[in-house]
């Protein structure tokens, strides 16, 4: 172990004909990790999630915006999807909760009883809370997102949505397939008594062509299958009932192959995928998550942003992490993890000079991708003003 962490190295090489490509890794209440198995492969990590049963939901007194203000306008009544539609519910001073509306629907709209100037909108779509169920604030209102969470803009405000607030039943989970797996001896003991790891959950870590960590996932530890492998020997075939809610989908696929080979080295790899694949390109540069701590953030200097493929927020944030610290690295995904990684402990803090090339690129591409609806900003000219009030010179060219 080297700081309660299991050394990947010494875990990685085996005497067979194929290579580890995944650790099954489990960490107790002290943060030290155990070694559960290593496995050649595994079926079932690339998953489209399941999708929520669809509900009937009213948005009342709403103050259309954006795409949903669009909608509206069109003379078509047929219904046109939103998208994911995320739901920030407000209490005096802040959000407190975030719900996602999935593939909203609008299915008919009229004015609101009291106010002509609003409207009370009757969407279709699944509903996700991202947390547990919580208590609606003594004075709510609700500010609406289209699109993703990184990338969403604003679609309005209303006083109420009526069938947001009850409880749901979570979808049955996705099972997994560890195929080829040699289980170290907590695994063992799992598999004598499968029943009391029901509850039980641990980080599967791929592994890329090198033996480094390029990813890990939470997968359940409740058992519910295991047998003599396909691979034959001493190794197992385990059949684990939940897989985990952090699977990438089947979409992402090229993009996990390309990071297999290595990390990045050229700049702009992930130029050619759209805003989805940017989105898995970020994830997994999160990789230096075990990576030794980094040398003191560097500042001072000028760093060049190629601003040529920045045309959605996912481009645009890498883009700027490969400015700062160089391909393939990580340095926030959406503005909350961007300011914090301002504030030092990931290689670069300011002061020091982004010369961003071609900005108009993205001015024009983010234009309507608004943040903070109370600023009125886009989303580039937020960016551009949070690097400025700390402390970064940044000239657009």
């Amino acid at each position: 172990m080297l700081g309660g962490w299991v050394r990947v190295a010494d875990h990685v090489t085996w005497d067979r004909g194929f290579p580890v490509q995944y650790l099954l890794v489990q960490e107790d209440g002290d943060g030290v990790e155990q070694l559960w198995g290593r496995c050649a492969g595994v079926e079932g990590f690339f998953v489209d999630p399941v999708p929520p049963p669809r509900e009937v939901l009213t948005l009342r007194g709403c103050r259309p915006d954006g795409l949903l203000s669009e909608v509206l306008a069109e003379s078509d009544v047929s219904p046109r999807s939103l998208g994911d539609v995320c739901v920030e519910v407000w209490d005096d001073e802040q959000p407190v909760q975030w719900w996602t509306l999935v593939d909203a629907v609008v299915v008919t709209h009229r004015p609101h009883p009291d106010d002509p100037a609003r409207y009370d909108i009757v969407l279709g779509a699944g509903v996700r809370n991202e947390e547990s169920f919580l208590e609606l604030p003594t004075t709510p209102h609700f500010e609406l997102f289209a699109g993703t969470t990184v990338a969403a803009a604003s679609a309005g405000r209303c006083s109420g949505v009526d069938g947001l607030f009850k409880a749901r039943v979570d979808p049955a989970p996705v099972p997994m397939e560890l195929i080829g797996c040699e289980p170290a001896e907590p695994l063992l003991a799992a598999l004598r008594r499968p029943h009391e790891r029901q509850r039980d959950w641990a980080y599967l870590m791929v592994l890329d062509r090198h033996g480094a960590v390029m990813a890990s996932r939470t997968v359940g530890l409740a058992i519910t299958g295991a047998r003599p492998s396909v691979l034959g020997g001493t190794l197992v075939d385990i059949t684990l009932s939940d897989g985990g809610d952090e699977r990438p989908p089947p979409a992402a696929r090229p993009i996990w192959a390309q990071w297999h080979q290595g990390p990045p080295t050229e700049p702009n790899q992930w130029a050619p995928y759209d805003s989805h694949g940017r989105a898995a390109w970020l994830d997994l540069t999160t990789r230096a998550w075990r990576v030794p701590p980094p040398r003191p953030d560097r500042s001072g200097g000028e760093h060049h942003l190629d601003g040529r493929f920045v045309t959605d927020v996912t481009g645009l944030h890498c883009a700027i992490a490969e400015a700062l610290l160089g391909p393939g690295r990580y340095f926030g995904r959406e503005w909350d993890a961007f300011k914090d990684c301002l504030c030092g402990g990931f290689g670069v803090v300011p002061p020091f000079t982004l010369t961003w090339h071609d900005s108009g690129i993205a001015r024009r591409a983010l234009a309507d991708v608004v943040g903070d609806p109370e600023a009125g900003l886009s989303y580039f000219e937020d960016i551009v003003r949070l690097l400025e009030r700390r402390g970064v010179t940044v000239v657009l060219r």
